[in-house]
């Protein structure tokens, strides 16, 4: 079963009991077979651009199926991480990326992106806006 290490061929040391729970978890998912990998476990991850080449290309073909896929905290959490991605992210993934631009530009002109009255602080204001961006890079 592959892992992000095997991938990268760089093993990260243990950080030890003094890390932080997020740096501990990273380290222990970077040794997490990829099949094994959780909607929560790519947030994580592609939160930190950790693994990016490996997991991005799993995390748009499971939003390419549920755009809303939710790790821990809401209702497209994962997206909203892969959206804020570089764009040297995208650079080898160019047809994963036209693909999930086109999901997104469908998505966006329907409800509940739609409604003009969305306030400024409103979560899918928050997650159309970083579509919005995603789209005109």
């Amino acid at each position: 079963m592959t892992t992000v290490e095997q991938l990268e061929r760089s093993v990260w040391p243990d950080p030890g009991s003094g890390a932080s729970i997020l740096v501990a978890r990273c380290a222990q998912l970077r040794r997490k077979p990829l099949a094994e990998f959780t909607v929560e476990d790519l947030r994580i991850m592609l939160g930190q651009e950790i693994g990016v080449p490996a997991l991005l290309p799993l995390a748009v073909q499971l939003l390419l199926r549920d755009p809303f896929a939710e790790g821990d905290y809401y209702p497209g959490d994962l997206l909203s991480n892969v959206l804020r991605l570089p764009d040297p992210a995208w650079s080898s993934l160019r047809a994963e990326r036209k693909r999930l631009a086109s999901a997104l530009a469908e998505l966006v002109a329907g409800p509940p992106f739609s409604d003009p009255d969305l306030r400024p602080r409103d979560p899918n204001r928050l997650l159309r806006d970083a579509i919005l961006r995603f789209l005109a890079r």
